[in-house]
């Protein structure tokens, strides 16, 4: 028989993000989520290094390789399509849902429960609130890269997602701006 949960997050590969806009360097879901855990890993070190808290590394970690799983059903959909209103916010997020449970029905009973826990994590837990954080810094990064390398597709994202990130109360998202964000803006050369 078999269990095809790893064959499904396999193709997270194929799933293209930033299908609107026309980018310089494609991006898949799969390779977002490997940054997104990076930084989400980085900004509870952040938290219990600079600000004394107590965020779990390791779970802001994984809830961050698993972040886009549902996505493998649903494709990434458009962030103005998805937003555009609150009726369609909501049924997208209805639709992540299902998707998500979908996917745990092709684990083995034993695992499921392990793995309800980062598919469809507690979105209350200060871990997932650094994960969403680190999301948004992704997608920031991913518009600085783009605009300078020319790209002007990315520079309205690039300044809505700075304002957003601007906005975010959580200080160890300041200090990974005020700490980080400057290297992604060099080349190579700038950066030895």
């Amino acid at each position: 028989m078999g269990y095809h949960f790893f064959a499904y997050l396999g193709r997270m590969k194929f799933i293209k993000r930033w299908s609107l806009m026309h980018s310089g360097v494609n991006e898949n879901i799969m390779e977002h989520s490997e940054q997104v855990a990076q930084f989400a890993h980085a900004l509870a070190v952040i938290n219990n290094k600079v600000f004394s808290g107590n965020a779990d590394a390791g779970k802001c970690t994984i809830l961050a390789v698993f972040h886009e799983t549902g996505e493998v059903i649903t494709g990434d959909l458009p962030t103005p399509v998805k937003y555009f209103n609150q009726k369609i916010k909501t049924a997208y997020k209805e639709l992540e849902t299902v998707a998500n449970e979908k996917l745990l029905t092709m684990l083995p009973e034993e695992l499921k429960d392990e793995y309800r826990k980062v598919v469809l994590p507690d979105l209350d837990q200060y871990e997932y609130k650094l994960v969403k954080a680190a999301d948004k810094l992704s997608a920031y990064v991913k518009c600085v890269e783009e605009v300078r390398a020319g790209n002007k597709e990315f520079s309205k994202a690039l300044k809505s997602i700075g304002k957003e990130l601007e906005a975010n109360p959580l200080p160890e998202v300041q200090y990974f701006i005020k700490n980080f964000i400057g290297g992604f803006q060099k080349t190579l050369d700038e950066l030895e």
